[in-house]
């Protein structure tokens, strides 16, 4: 089998970790948001350095790699910025708009996508009559500015009124002619009968294709020039990949933080850990979810933007607090986030033009990041400049001393992420902690010490992870129906359509269907309590249906295509770990300490010591605390575990 490439692009920094056989090699690359290809293609340069010894074999890896699969904050970010087209809506007269703008996040997220570009068609009208009046409908709604169209229909055969009015429009304005406007059906992107989650998805949709098209079929050409095996794969929020041609945008949407979850449930798995809460720790956010006996906690219907839409998405909460994160004061207090400097000027001790302080200027500070070895020796990092940064924004409003001002924003920036956890999830002696994101080793003990947690997972490969998550992604498809009828039959004819349906999907990934994994179940909704449940391929409705339930069948076709394999567990000896240096650390204000540095590729399994102790890794570096234990495993990840005396 040839290589894997996995890319995870965040905010900040863009991840990459690449499998050829039993080697694992990763990197990191800042984030180019002005143009994705180019941090896209920095790190494939990396990896041919690291694989190759040398940036020029970019076409002999891509050349020998089977697939690269692709996830990216493109999406989250331009709805979080409303950097998009301007939406057109149109729907039948006298249609509720109320259903699509109650209180809230809904409100002001249909002001900012679509606002009053909204035309209305009288759906009595036959004949030319109705010809003419959608016409003017979309012309109404182009003049005022909308270069995508959604059409949703609120009626109970909302599907079938939709194409007949998507033909008329596609013979008045047919898509050849320059400036037409692209018309989208809701109720094509998504079978859901209910009206504001059908529309609230396909607006979100289309405001999200245009930019995620344009940028992911240039990155796939520009792989096809290099000849490429196989087009680039897209890692979706449902957690499976599939190329650009055949993944819908809004399931771009949170892709990155969900690829860390499916590495977090494969390696809690692996160790047996029935109860995780993981934190991943990034430039510009937090990104926080759970997994409960090996199943990783979702809603059947996801939210965007606080708006709920029709497909499921994992539950992870995201903080507004990072290792980017402008720490900052209101003349009486500390503040944390949620704005970010990014990589770009990036934190103060970046020397890259930034003036506002954040935690790796506060970690510079206290001595635990060396300047010389941060972000594997790419980046030296400046004292001075985090120090100025500090002082005139911190400690010289409040009138505090330097390590003052640094401890007060420490513990600030540790508390808004032990908020998040305690929110997320009940924590109790059951409770493991998995840390990852570049940052999510850095304050891990204290982190756990601030929730109450008593073990906390460091991952080996923790500065890389949504990158090793998006390798446990099969290619496939995921397809959701609602059942006209309740019956036997109506299931069967289903199940058949929806076979030949993933028979043509995934033969365009090259896969035929009968190497694929078939999984079905059916999600029945009853008086808003939703259940799901497995049937098998020849399927049977229950019988404890009720007249008004609606009866959606989920059908899954997936194909494996290699992941991590973890080393196995218990086989470790005992050993002291090999320190490599000692640094001088910070503990109050006149005191310096000597805290031995390890350095993780130096350790063998098993290798362990007690806090206080600096961990280094090419891309992470943690603190572990005093009364903490530190144990390598086998699989060459941190197991930090609370330690008392006796």
């Amino acid at each position: 089998m040839g290589k894997l490439i996995n890319i995870d692009n965040g905010g900040t920094l863009t991840d990459f970790c690449a499998l050829d056989g039993d080697k694992i090699y990763h990197t990191k690359a800042l984030t180019t948001p002005f143009d994705l290809s180019k941090c896209f293609f920095d790190g494939i340069k990396k990896l041919a350095r690291d694989i190759y010894g040398d940036e020029k074999y970019v076409d002999e890896l891509l050349q020998t790699t089977d697939y690269i699969r692709y996830s990216t904050t493109q999406g989250t970010n331009a709805l979080v910025e409303r950097k998009g087209p301007r939406l057109g809506l149109l729907i039948e007269r006298g249609a509720d708009l109320s259903k699509l703008k109650t209180p809230g996040a809904e409100t002001s997220l249909f002001e900012d996508l679509v606002a009053d570009r909204i035309g209305e068609i009288d759906l009595s009208l036959e004949g030319s009559e109705a010809e003419m009046d959608i016409v003017s409908a979309v012309n109404r709604i182009a003049t005022a500015g909308a270069s995508r169209i959604i059409l949703s229909i609120n009626k109970v055969d909302f599907k079938d009124i939709e194409t007949r009015i998507c033909r008329i429009i596609g013979r008045k304005f047919p898509s050849h002619l320059l400036g037409v406007v692209p018309v989208m059906a809701a109720g094509e992107l998504a079978d859901d009968p209910v009206y504001g989650r059908r529309t609230w998805s396909a607006i979100m949709n289309a405001f999200l294709h245009p930019s995620m098209e344009r940028f992911l079929y240039s990155a796939d050409h520009r792989l096809k020039s290099h000849k490429t095996r196989n087009p680039l794969l897209i890692f979706r929020n449902d957690g499976g990949s599939a190329r650009v041609a055949k993944t819908m945008a809004l399931k771009s949407y949170s892709s990155g933080p969900r690829a860390g979850m499916e590495g977090v449930r494969a390696l809690a798995e692996h160790y047996g850990f029935k109860k995780v809460l993981s934190y991943d720790v990034g430039g510009t956010s937090t990104d926080i979810g759970m997994v409960t006996d090996g199943v990783l906690v979702s809603d059947i219907y996801g939210h965007v933007e606080g708006v709920e839409v029709s497909f499921p998405m994992a539950d992870i909460v995201s903080a507004g607090v990072g290792g980017s994160s402008i720490i900052a004061t209101d003349g009486h207090n500390i503040t944390v986030g949620p704005q970010s400097v990014g990589a770009a000027p990036g934190p103060a001790c970046f020397g890259l033009g930034g003036k506002m302080a954040t935690i790796t200027d506060v970690f510079l500070l206290f001595g635990v990041l060396d300047s010389t070895t941060y972000f594997g020796g790419e980046l030296n990092l400046d004292v001075d400049r985090a120090k100025e940064a500090v002082l005139s924004n911190i400690a010289e409003p409040l009138g505090l001393s330097l390590h003052q001002a640094l401890e007060k924003m420490f513990n600030a920036w540790v508390e808004k992420i032990a908020i998040g956890l305690k929110r997320c999830g009940d924590i109790d002696d059951e409770t493991t902690l998995f840390g990852f994101g570049g940052a999510g080793a850095l304050a891990a003990t204290r982190i756990a010490d601030a929730t109450g947690a008593k073990r906390v997972v460091i991952p080996g490969l923790g500065a890389v992870f949504s990158a090793v998550g998006i390798g446990f992604s099969p290619l496939s498809q995921v397809y959701r129906f609602t059942l006209d009828e309740h019956s036997n039959e109506a299931l069967g004819n289903l199940l058949l359509r929806m076979r030949q349906r993933a028979a043509r999907d995934m033969f365009a990934e090259g896969v035929d269907i009968d190497e694929c994994i078939i999984e079905t179940s059916l999600l029945r909704i009853r008086r808003d309590d939703e259940q799901q449940f497995s049937i098998d391929v020849e399927g049977s409705i229950p019988c404890d249906l009720e007249s008004e339930d609606r009866v959606v069948l989920v059908y899954e076709a997936r194909k494996n295509i290699g992941n991590l394999q973890f080393a196995e567990v218990g086989k470790e000896t005992s050993q002291e770990v090999k320190v490599s240096s000692v640094r001088q650390v910070t503990t109050d204000e006149n005191n310096l300490i000597n805290v031995p540095v390890i350095r993780l590729e130096d350790q063998q399994p098993g290798a362990m010591t007690d806090g206080p102790v600096i961990i280094e890794e090419a891309f992470f570096t943690g603190f572990v605390d005093e009364g903490w234990r530190l144990t390598v495993s086998g699989n060459r990840d941190l197991i930090l575990k609370k330690h008392f005396e006796g």
